[in-house]
């Protein structure tokens, strides 16, 4: 106890000095703090784009993962209703689930031939009803209150209507009846058309006539209507009628150009055409990610048991963004740690010299009177201890403030993967973050201030004595 209150009478001999050690620890833990606040809301907020998006496990047909995308219908998950049954009545994963969802990825060709235009799509069918809820997902609170939500485009009741992405209504002349803004006129065409061959529309006409079921008739529709071309399993096309409800920025633009979201129905309809309508994945959202782990391993043995050829990826493994993100804030993060870690070192060593080189005859003193190296060494690294944790309290209670205050100016940006400005804020209520940076900075600061306490144990007594 007598070390730590002769420590704190030396840190009061030069206030001034001491002020400015403890102001630059200080200054340290509150940018450790407030960015590794940042990130936690970085990352929380990624994943929880991620997985409203996609789900937290997706279960395919074995092979589907590596060569799935290539042929959709190849790789489909035949009678998947049974296997959605068999994993929402398991005992074990039925208190995990909030979701779970068949969906239909496919590829073909869009056409809206009033306009002569045409453009490849990639396709994604849902159930509406399913999507909207998983958009729900928030584990972690990161929303406004009062945010409201898009709306999705899509509903249960009419499978032939959905929604297309900004730049596919650009590139497809939808600008003007989808109301979409800031869309620069379609230029005219330069290219001369022959127009005694015969129209593709009536071509792709004919196969959608061919196609469509009996009972199906034709609606009395406002909406933009375009024809959709794919292949079915057996390679033959197969043609549907799609009528646009509006656009949905999708933030990248080859994505935006291409995409196409419709209901499952429509989406089985076109890629299966007569035959036996699959799903290419089995979309599953849980309520907490902490049960991923618990939950995937379930999900392998359920299949194991049952002898079924699929497989499980979880949502890391199907978003590359998300872990390149993650991995590019820690390293920031990291690096950051290391610049702040040696201006306090190089702040407490220069402190700390300076307060032996004033201490000189105060050392011989109390080395002639007995008191050891060790005592000495002791009496250096206590201080800069001392040192270290009010600098460190201080910041890390200035960076609490900043923090909430941060969070009410309710700044706005964009970030990564979405296409609308989102309200930025700080994670507040990161313990382990606050323990780590106290005892990170208390840790560097006692180690700092080795350098020059060992220069005072080493002094000789009779040098230090006559020291002017």
């Amino acid at each position: 106890m007598m070390l730590f209150k002769i420590a704190v009478r030396n840190i009061l001999r030069n206030g001034r000095r001491s002020l400015m050690t403890a102001s630059a620890i200080a200054v340290g833990s509150i940018a450790l703090v407030l960015f590794g606040e940042y990130n936690d809301f970085a990352f929380l907020g990624i994943q929880t784009q991620t997985v409203v998006g996609s789900g937290h496990l997706s279960v395919f047909q074995k092979g589907s993962f590596e060569f799935g995308s290539g042929n959709p219908a190849g790789y489909s998950i035949s009678h998947y209703r049974s296997v959605m049954k068999l994993i929402q009545e398991d005992p074990v994963l039925k208190p995990m689930l909030n979701v779970v969802t068949p969906t239909v990825s496919l590829f073909g060709i869009a056409g809206n031939f009033s306009m002569d235009a045409s453009r490849t799509f990639f396709g994604s069918g849902y159930i509406p009803s399913d999507r909207d809820k998983m958009r729900h997902w928030d584990e972690y609170n990161l929303r406004p209150r009062d945010y409201v939500y898009s709306p999705l485009g899509v509903s249960d009741s009419d499978i032939n209507h959905g929604v297309v992405g900004a730049g596919m209504a650009r590139i497809l002349g939808l600008c003007g009846p989808l109301k979409v803004p800031n869309c620069p006129p379609m230029p005219k065409a330069t290219e001369t058309v022959d127009r005694s061959a015969p129209a593709a529309s009536v071509d792709l006409t004919e196969l959608a006539a061919r196609d469509r079921s009996p009972v199906e008739t034709a609606p009395n529709e406002t909406a933009p209507r375009l024809d959709l071309l794919s292949a079915t399993a057996t390679g033959s096309p197969n043609v549907v009628t799609f009528y646009v409800n509006g656009t949905q920025n999708q933030a990248v633009k080859e994505l935006d150009d291409a995409f196409v979201g419709m209901h499952l129905a429509l989406a089985q309809e076109l890629l299966y055409g007569r035959g036996e309508h699959k799903a290419v994945s089995i979309v599953i959202q849980l309520h907490h990610t902490a049960d991923l782990g618990l939950a995937r391993d379930r999900l392998n043995a359920l299949f194991a048991e049952h002898k079924l050829p699929l497989e499980v990826r979880d949502f890391t493994e199907l978003n590359a963004a998300y872990v390149q993100i993650r991995n590019f804030l820690s390293v920031m993060f990291a690096f950051l740690s290391v610049i702040m870690g040696v201006i306090v070192v190089f702040t407490v060593v220069n402190t700390m010299s300076m307060s032996v080189m004033e201490r000189t005859n105060e050392i011989g003193t109390v080395r002639a009177m007995g008191v050891r190296r060790s005592g000495i060494r002791r009496q250096f690294v206590v201080e800069g201890f001392m040192l270290g944790i009010i600098g460190t309290t201080a910041g890390l209670i200035l960076a609490t403030l900043l923090a909430a205050w941060f969070n009410q100016a309710h700044i706005m940006y964009t970030p990564p993967g979405q296409s609308h400005p989102v309200p930025m804020r700080l994670f507040v209520g990161d313990y382990a973050l606050l323990v780590k940076v106290w005892i990170g900075l208390v840790l560097i600061s006692t180690i700092g201030s080795l350098v020059p306490a060992n220069r005072a144990a080493k002094m000789k007594v009779v040098d230090a004595l006559r020291h002017v």
